[in-house]
């Protein structure tokens, strides 16, 4: 069993999201050493997937996959010593603590378990909008103006908690809504002994954070340069060995499948970001300072990243229910696709009152079909049909037996995908900002005792950071391929706003796609862009360029229309745009990997 300050504290990830591989516990344990588990389980989306969980369970509410994983390693992780750190709590910590004591009893092992509350501001919320707007965040309207009677409102807290829980002498700590990369700075805070106000080794440990939390996706998962990665089918999940001056190396036990290169790094710290000042409640890290280096295979130093004073707000995600939807998609087959699909609506909503019957219409027709087509299947396009209402009958029963009764009667050909089905409850995402001194924060230890925890001091933004000294933009011939054969990208979902982050992999290519991928040509480039305020960053130190498109996914996750509600494939379609390309930069494709893979 390793000493508390021995360099380095060795992070494990066991999951990235609620529905991550089961076995991911049990590999990170048993495939080699480490100082601490954690496992991400939360999202936006989960916060309202675990509120409808608990509308049928008041016990519920928490991410119970994690129940099934933690028996599997609980005994070894308390003899080796290895410390368990989860946000699986989800809205119910106190109800997970006490099922993870069931299991202890069951297993007869002594565990200290501690949760954290705190994040829930729900039953406050009165109060609390007669002090704070809580005014969306990207809308600006105020939470009071709304109209809206939201069902959860979870503030997100930073590390302290886990560090004073840590500090209390607990094994498990369960955790409600924190930010995910608190899962790996609370154990390097307190496994070092680091004051709230370091900054630059805090913000070391949120670059660790971000690039563990998502599991697999740091060790090639969703890759764009995929074809490097060896052993995809099954890869490791990522570790974290984070030194004392906040530096880290990002690796994988040895043997497992998958790849850490600077590439697979680089593109889950691009995942989900915004701005280059990326705030978290304990530290705003600086991503324009980040440096990544190979140091050795399946291993990236991530060094000199810098920290400055921790906001003095904290975000709160609050969601309610929007009303309920549903589905269909007609499949059209072979000619006259555009007349098919305008027979197919018309009759669809002839018989239920028109399309003004409804609050929401979405109609996509997606073009899969091919002329001369050489199956059946790619002579088919898809019509999909989304209606919204607050009235779940008009959704329900009366859309779907509207879209059934079609079946004979209609354009030749007629199928669909799947029978629609009844009326669904979806959930709308509010995020808002509120004083850090609004929130309540306690570690609940196992003997019942309430730590209050003590928030890190706010403070002013440092000078701006230095970029590097830009090269000189590759000109000469060009040739017509598509972007992603030389750059990467990577893609993801912030509340309504889905960012892409494109990267290179050299000075040239960067030099180069800082000049050519303005926020007017991806507009070009990704059409449903173009109506919508879209915001470049420019990270010249990790050879990238990151856009937040606003708006692009509605009201969000759960109430978006989209085929890709999470905007995960919106990277691999900029990629697959045909752009004029300096010839030059055709060196930097890369080589095929499959005798990596032999």
């Amino acid at each position: 069993m390793r000493q508390r300050g021995e360099a380095p504290v060795r992070i494990a990830n066991c999951s990235g999201f609620y529905g991550d591989r089961l076995s991911a516990a049990r590999e990170m344990v048993e495939g080699g050493p480490i100082d601490f588990l954690t496992g991400d389980y939360l999202a936006e989306l989960t916060l309202l997937i675990l509120w409808k969980a608990r509308q049928k369970d008041p016990n519920a509410g928490y991410a119970a996959t994690f129940l099934r994983q933690l028996e599997e390693v609980l005994g070894t992780c308390l003899e080796r010593g290895i410390r368990i750190v989860t946000n699986a709590g989800g809205l119910n910590p106190a109800g997970m603590a006490m099922r993870v004591r069931q299991i202890c009893d069951r297993l007869g092992l002594q565990a200290r378990v501690m949760h954290i509350e705190g994040d829930d501001l729900l039953p406050r919320l009165p109060s609390l909008l007669e002090r704070e707007p809580l005014a969306h965040m990207d809308t600006g309207q105020p939470l009071r103006e709304a109209g809206i009677q939201p069902v959860a409102a979870n503030a997100y807290l930073g590390a302290w908690g886990i560090v004073e829980a840590l500090e209390a002498g607990a094994d498990i700590v369960i955790c409600p809504r924190v930010t995910d990369a608190s899962l790996v700075v609370g154990p390097a805070a307190w496994w070092y002994g680091w004051k709230r106000d370091d900054w630059d080794r805090l913000a070391g440990a949120v670059a660790a954070g971000h690039i563990i939390e998502c599991g697999a996706q740091a060790t090639g998962g969703n890759y764009a340069f995929f074809q490097e990665v060896p052993g995809l089918e099954h890869p490791g999940f990522p570790i974290a060995e984070v030194a004392e001056d906040g530096s880290s190396v990002i690796t994988k036990h040895p043997g497992t499948g998958g790849l850490v290169s600077v590439g697979t790094v680089t593109a889950q710290l691009l995942y989900e970001i915004g701005e280059a000042r990326y705030l978290n409640p304990d530290v705003v890290t600086r991503f324009d300072t980040i440096q990544l280096e190979q140091d050795g295979p399946d291993r990236v130093r991530v060094w000199g990243t810098r920290g400055e004073p921790a906001p003095a707000t904290t975000k709160v995600c609050i969601n309610y229910v929007g009303g309920y939807r549903n589905s269909v998609t007609f499949v059209l087959t072979g000619l006259d696709i555009e007349e098919k699909a305008d027979l197919a609506l018309r009759s669809l909503f002839a018989g239920i009152g028109g399309r003004e019957a409804f609050e929401q219409v979405d109609v996509q027709l997606i073009r899969t079909d091919r002329p001369d087509p050489p199956s059946n299947e790619l002579a088919s396009a898809m019509l999909r049909v989304t209606v919204k209402d607050r009235d779940p009958a008009k959704v329900g029963r009366a859309f779907s037996n509207a879209a059934i009764e079609l079946a004979l009667a209609n354009y030749p050909g007629f199928y669909v995908t799947a029978p629609p089905g009844s009326e669904d409850a979806y959930g709308v995402y509010w995020p808002a900002l509120v004083p850090r001194s609004e929130v309540q924060e306690v570690v609940v230890t196992d003997d019942g005792r309430t730590i209050p925890v003590t928030q890190p001091p706010a403070g002013e933004a440092s000078a701006p950071v230095e970029a590097p000294a830009p090269v000189p933009a590759p000109r000469g011939p060009t040739v017509r391929v598509p972007l992603g054969l030389v750059f990467g990208a990577r893609s993801g979902d912030k509340g309504g706003n889905a960012n892409v982050g494109v990267w290179a992999r050299s000075d040239a290519g960067y030099a180069w796609l800082a000049e050519f991928l303005t926020e007017d040509r991806l507009r070009e480039l990704i059409p449903e862009a173009r109506p919508l305020r879209v915001t470049r960053v420019l990270l010249p130190n990790l050879r990238a360029v990151n856009f937040v498109i606003h708006g692009l996914l509605g009201e969000g996750v759960a109430a978006s229309t989209r085929q890709d509600p999470q905007a995960k494939s919106l990277g691999e379609y900029l990629r697959a745009r045909v752009v004029e390309l300096p010839a030059r930069l055709l060196a930097d494709v890369p080589e095929p990997a499959a005798s990596q893979n032999a």
